[in-house]
């Protein structure tokens, strides 16, 4: 982390300029919905996701990423499978969706159980995001970002990271799991981020991925530092009720509600976080 606010500072004292922000407004701009994201995100399957759209401006995010429906995408950290839900069946026809999760050859694990889960996931998520999804699960590839077949290597279009890179940081992981991404992209491959965001004078201790939030300096910095390029940021996911200094972190706000009913009706009145939305392109 030290090293990536040197490179921030170094970044603002060499007045590098930063990309002006796009036109992609929160609730709705002027992105356009095509018939076949409409149809993704009208899909009965998603009855209990789209609550989270209002938040989250699925159509217009992957919008600004640039995704279309013949890309080969990968989805880094898919958890859950609230993306999954909508570039899974999105790409189906002419792209590819691939989720790829972290190298967990050098993890410690807490049991068996869940080495075991963990190891094996990469051929359990396509079974489980087919039952999502209604995709054949053959259609749907996932691997650990050392296990990538050579031959997929620069072909990747997209790379889309939502709201994982603290975690990356966290597990002090962030630099050798960008560089494995980096080899995946196409010469005019493109990352989009979109995470948590912290307050630009937010202390070290609200600001270091702990809490669940960075400053977009940091972000940025990171990336210049293995091999990318800022090339557009957006303020379609942004949302300035969000203080972003909860003691529980981003973790506070919905749709987890860490502190259970306690302020229950004030925390889902912010909504979800702040979150910067950045896009990168692979640097020679």
């Amino acid at each position: 982390m030290k090293k990536l606010l040197i490179a921030s500072a170094a970044l603002a004292w060499l007045g590098m300029a930063v990309p002006a922000a796009a036109d992609h407004h929160k609730n709705g701009g002027t992105a356009m919905t095509d018939a076949a994201m409409q149809a993704v995100l009208s899909d009965k399957r998603r009855a209990g996701d789209s609550d989270r759209d209002i938040y989250r401006h699925p159509a217009e995010t992957l919008n600004f990423f640039g995704v279309k429906p013949q890309h080969k995408v990968v989805e880094y950290g898919p958890g859950g499978g609230w993306y999954t839900r909508i570039l899974a069946p999105y790409l189906a026809g002419s792209g590819q969706y691939i989720a790829i999760n972290a190298d967990s050859s050098d993890t410690s694990f807490p049991d068996r159980a869940r080495e075991a889960r963990t190891k094996g996931w990469p051929e359990s998520f396509p079974e489980a995001a087919a039952k999502w999804t209604g995709v054949d699960a053959k259609k749907i590839l996932a691997f650990e970002s050392d296990e990538m077949p050579d031959e997929m290597k620069g072909t990747v279009d997209r790379i889309l990271i939502f709201r994982s890179l603290h975690g990356m940081l966290n597990g002090n992981r962030a630099d050798s799991e960008l560089r494995a991404l980096r080899e995946m992209l196409a010469d005019d491959g493109m990352v989009g981020i979109v995470q948590h965001r912290a307050k630009k004078d937010a202390s070290y201790a609200m600001s270091n991925g702990t809490k669940g939030y960075l400053k977009q300096a940091t972000v940025i910095a990171l990336f210049e530092l293995n091999g990318f390029s800022l090339v557009s940021q957006s303020e379609v996911n942004a949302n300035p009720k969000d203080k972003s200094d909860y003691d529980r972190g981003v973790w506070t706000l919905p749709p987890v509600l860490a502190l259970g009913d306690d302020d229950k009706a004030k925390y889902e009145a912010i909504g979800e976080s702040d979150r910067m939305t950045l896009l990168f392109k692979k640097r020679p």
